[in-house]
């Protein structure tokens, strides 16, 4: 098939084709209009016929248009002329597609219809590709309604021989942003406030239109307060006023801010919430350690767990507070630099520590609640809010305690005496043997070192015995001080048995009485004349210890 210049075909088509030669474009007429096509006069004894689907639309294919055709041959079988107005688009457009792809200019498609891996777009007239994966639009809703849509698009390949031409939306695109970008980078600078056009939302920002090219709008440069997505801020299509925040003309990309437009929030924290505030917020989030809690629009303060409540051992702030719940606090500390401020919910009540010593006094007997309970002592509650501890040491004058949950459970109510108070650490110690009077005191009062006095054996050991004197003070006496030698302890006692013992020694310090059993057979009747008392043994201090060691059987 011959090729015509540009200048050649305007020649020829102005030229009258009285008698039209094959291989040539000639001008024909659409005479009439048939079920599948149409029938032109091109000026030969036979008209010609077009299918309609070589007409770009139905109004291209109405009788009495002028329509340019390719003569291929002046007869096929039936005496038809064979024409072609693809081939005749074609070649009449070529040059000019021709030149565009060579210098790289863009040209204007229409969208067709969809085909197999993408559009058949249309180019001055002829039939071209546009792939999928260069189509660029911007959802799934603009493709399905893209038909008769003109676009710019870029010619990026041709076949003159199998009349193929491929073309790319994408390119077009990126071309034309890079001179919207040129010309954008040019007129604009950071710092700038310039308009835009919200064009897409993501879970990480906005895309901002600014005349041809997107900006970013992170999430985080859209409010100062905390928000989840973008969407509650912007929506699409949205005018907003923007701050260039970063222009990077090596990579082209640009960042702006709408935060920014607003003054920041902590400027003036300190002047707007002193500390000692009283606030009002909404509970933003709850963690292991505390609440946040919204005092105002991107200023948020942490409740920490130790200062939700003075009454309430708060352990999971979960259970005491909602994501939602509006509380009432008060402003205790603020860090500004480091945009912390700290808040407290049990301070917006009186704290009923600050009271204490004016309820309660040392000596004081009260009925107090068993709240918790450790090895080493009994928590207990006197009011709400106000909690003191009993020692195990302060269970009992004559017993040794190892476990408080021996002896206490927790919700039970017992009596204690207050023995100290300290309002400043929040401590207050009790004792519940101190509400009976003192058993080694009532003896040490009435009996003497050296006296007579009888008591119950009440354990045999393997190096002693114990003996249960008056007021149930419970003593132990050592083999070497017993009376009955010779053999084991448990074969000389019996459980029960009264056994008459002297007093050698009363320590208040160590509250402990030394008895002796085999001191008692060795002192001589009292004569009436006047006698140099007898010195008593000498005795250590390891016999001391040992008998306040309550030696267990098998020791």
């Amino acid at each position: 098939m011959k090729s015509y210049s540009h200048e050649e075909m305007e020649k020829l088509l102005e030229t009258s084709f009285v008698t039209p030669r094959e291989g040539e474009i000639v001008k024909a007429t659409i005479i009439k209009q048939t079920e599948n096509g149409v029938l032109l006069n091109l000026g030969l004894k036979a008209e010609g016929f077009l299918p309609l689907e070589e007409f770009p639309t139905p109004d291209d294919a109405q009788i009495g248009k002028d329509v340019y055709v390719y003569l291929e041959a002046y007869e096929d079988r039936d005496g038809f002329p064979v024409i072609s107005k693809k081939k005749a688009d074609f070649q009449l457009a070529w040059d000019k597609i021709k030149h565009l792809y060579e210098n790289g200019e863009l040209a204007t498609a229409t969208i067709r219809k969809r085909i197999k891996g993408g559009f058949a777009v249309d180019i001055i007239g002829v039939e071209a590709f546009l792939p999928s994966s260069q189509i660029e639009f911007k959802g799934q809703s603009d493709i399905e309604s893209a038909s008769g849509t003109k676009v710019p698009v870029k010619i990026v390949k041709i076949n003159m021989m199998r009349k193929n031409i491929v073309v790319s939306r994408k390119l077009a695109v990126e071309e034309e942003q890079a001179k919207a970008r040129k010309k954008i980078f040019g007129k604009i600078k950071v710092n700038d406030v310039i308009e835009g056009t919200v064009r897409n939302i993501t879970d990480f920002g906005a895309f901002i239109d600014i005349g041809g090219i997107d900006a970013l709008l992170h999430i985080t440069d859209l409010s100062w307060s905390k928000i989840t997505h973008p969407a509650e801020v912007v929506k699409v299509n949205d005018k907003v006023q923007v701050k260039v925040l970063v222009m990077d003309k090596s990579t082209g990309r640009i960042a702006v801010g709408l935060k920014q437009l607003k003054p920041h929030p902590w400027e003036k924290i300190e002047k707007n919430y002193p500390v000692g505030t009283k606030i009002k917020g909404k509970v933003t989030s709850v963690v292991d350690y505390g609440a946040f809690v919204e005092i105002e629009k991107g200023v948020e303060g942490l409740v920490h767990i130790s200062e939700m409540s003075w009454t309430k051992d708060v352990k999971d702030p979960g259970k005491f507070l909602k994501v939602g719940d509006m509380v009432e606090a008060v402003v205790l500390s603020i860090a500004r630099e480091e945009r912390r401020i700290s808040l407290g919910m049990k301070q917006t009540k009186p704290d009923p520590w600050s009271t204490v010593d004016e309820e309660f006094k040392v000596g004081q007997q009260a009925t107090v609640k068993v709240t918790n309970l450790k090895d080493f002592g009994a928590f207990v509650q006197l009011i709400e809010g106000v909690e003191g501890l009993v020692h195990v040491n302060d269970f009992f004058w004559d017993k040794k305690v190892k476990k408080a949950s021996d002896y206490l459970k927790k919700g039970q109510k017992i009596e204690a005496v207050i023995r100290t108070i300290d309002r400043k650490n929040r401590r207050i110690s009790l004792s519940i043997k101190h509400t009976k009077e003192d058993p080694f005191t009532k003896f040490a009062e009435s009996h003497e070192e050296g006296a007579k006095i009888t008591g119950k054996v009440s354990d045999i050991l393997p190096k002693g015995i114990r003996l249960m004197l008056e007021g149930g003070i419970e003593e132990f006496i050592p083999a070497n001080y017993l009376a009955r030698r010779g053999k084991k302890p448990k074969d000389l006692y019996q459980l029960n048995e009264e056994v008459e013992v002297i007093i050698r020694k009363i320590n208040p310090r160590l509250r402990r009485i030394i008895l002796s059993e085999k001191e008692l057979q060795k002192q001589p009747p009292k004569k009436k004349e006047t006698a140099k008392p007898k010195p008593v043994d000498k005795f250590t201090i390891g016999d001391i210890l040992g008998s306040q060691n309550k030696i267990e059987p098998g020791e």
